[in-house]
């Protein structure tokens, strides 16, 4: 039971439906609020921390299902405490363990609220889909300098929208677009050109953000997602529908691909940056060296070395999240990570399938999650907020499958008795 539903005694019905809405509205604002991190701390932060404070303190509960969240979330930030002992000057070391302990806050708080009401995703969803136009806007605009000081918005010529950097923005706008073709691909063909003009934004926006592991995880999470569509639906002219809306987006999104390449400046950037490998990716001291050379130095440290200290060391950060869970939040940090991610995959994949109201939303998450460990081995997504609400979004419909099953359970009960058999 959440704080809005208090017992009818307390709060009449009216009001408890009003409260329910306000903190409806109040979780959706702050996802929005997700899409503008220009600085730190952003507004999502001191919103979500009022926020989560608030639903918890007026009676938020965290169910068994998403216990284990929170256990392997703060155990990996237990870790990051733990590495702070191994820094000579702690720095902003403490801080960064504080955020790190703010995100996995907020990882659990989404997983409750989607349990308390599956009807919250399409409000998550519409509102992430909405800040993700804004701050694609921005980044677009501000790259053609369509308007006095809007260079804010670019990095190094690259879009980064209302973010600090490039390689955030482009994955920030890869779920919300997911869920664009999802909805394309299966929802009320009247609303496609509204959605389809939409996506058309955000697609432009991972484009110019010239991010290598945007581009790869956007196009790794359609072909996925189309396929998993194949896969669940048995009607032929389903799959057909599919097919040929899938065709069509890919003609059209190549075909702005094209007029954007028309543009000098786009061409020769993206001609530099479609380089699978770049040159500061392969020298002496690049990416993957130093990913071997960490991955070493960190067999003979269990406790880590401490945040951000390896950028001191390195000409560069780690961009790599296995290699920053160890350096980071050490062998404990490592362990409990990838035993949240695993799980979360677990989780995900196992229920992805089931015909449920919130299986399409579940099914736009976990690719993204799937995606973004992928991408992972590339790129730093310690600190991505919307990572933190993909992992909440899974456990919560995780939770809400084993609430339904539980309620069939007891319905199947009452209905024909102790020796009745229950449905999968």
């Amino acid at each position: 039971m959440s704080a809005i539903d208090a017992s009818p005694a307390r709060v009449a019905q009216p009001q408890r439906l009003t409260l329910r809405l306000i903190g409806s509205v109040a979780v959706a604002f702050g996802v929005f609020l997700s899409g503008f991190v220009i600085d730190e701390p952003a507004p999502y932060e001191l919103w979500m921390a009022g926020l989560i404070g608030l639903w918890f303190i007026l009676g938020l509960k965290i169910s068994r299902t998403t216990a284990p969240l929170l256990a392997l979330l703060l155990t990996f930030n237990i870790g990051g405490m733990l590495s702070l002992t191994q820094m000579r000057d702690l720095a902003t070391g403490p801080m960064y363990i504080a955020v790190s302990t703010f995100l996995a806050l907020t990882s659990i708080f989404y997983a409750a609220i989607i349990e308390d009401s599956h009807k919250r995703l399409p409000l998550i969803f519409n509102a992430w889909s909405f800040a993700a136009v804004i701050t694609s806007l921005l980044g677009i605009l501000g790259y053609f300098h369509a308007f006095p000081g809007s260079q804010v918005f670019t990095l190094y010529d690259r879009a980064k929208g209302a973010f600090q950097d490039p390689n955030v923005f482009g994955p920030f706008l890869v779920p919300p677009a997911l869920y664009l073709v999802h909805g394309i691909l299966a929802g009320n063909l009247k609303t496609s050109p509204i959605k389809a003009g939409a996506l058309l934004i955000l697609a432009l926006g991972i484009f110019l953000s010239f991010s290598r592991a945007a581009w790869g995880l956007f196009a790794f999470v359609v072909v996925v997602l189309i396929f998993i569509m194949l896969l669940k639906e048995r009607s032929g002219a389903f799959r057909l529908r599919v097919l040929i809306l899938s065709l069509g987006a890919i003609i059209l999104m190549v075909a702005s691909l094209l007029v954007a390449l028309q543009v000098p400046k786009v061409s020769e950037l993206f001609s530099a940056r479609a380089q699978l490998v770049q040159q500061y990716d392969g020298e002496h001291l690049g990416r993957f060296d130093r990913h071997r050379i960490g991955f070493q130095m960190m067999m003979e440290r269990p406790l880590g070395i401490g945040p951000l200290v390896f950028g001191t060391m390195f000409p560069e950060d780690e961009h790599n999240i296995w290699l920053k869970s160890l350096t980071t939040y050490g062998w404990l940090g490592f362990v409990s990570y990838v035993g949240m991610l695993c799980w979360t995959l677990y989780l995900g994949f196992r229920n992805m399938l089931l015909d449920r109201p919130w299986q399409p939303y579940l099914m736009v998450a976990w690719i993204s999650v799937l995606g973004h460990a992928a991408i992972g081995n590339v790129i730093d997504i310690d600190h991505w907020r919307h990572v933190y609400l993909l992992f909440g979004i899974v456990w919560g419909c995780a939770a809400l499958e084993v609430r339904h099953k539980r309620s069939t359970r007891s319905q199947t009960l009452e209905k024909f008795g102790k020796g009745a058999r229950f449905p999968a």
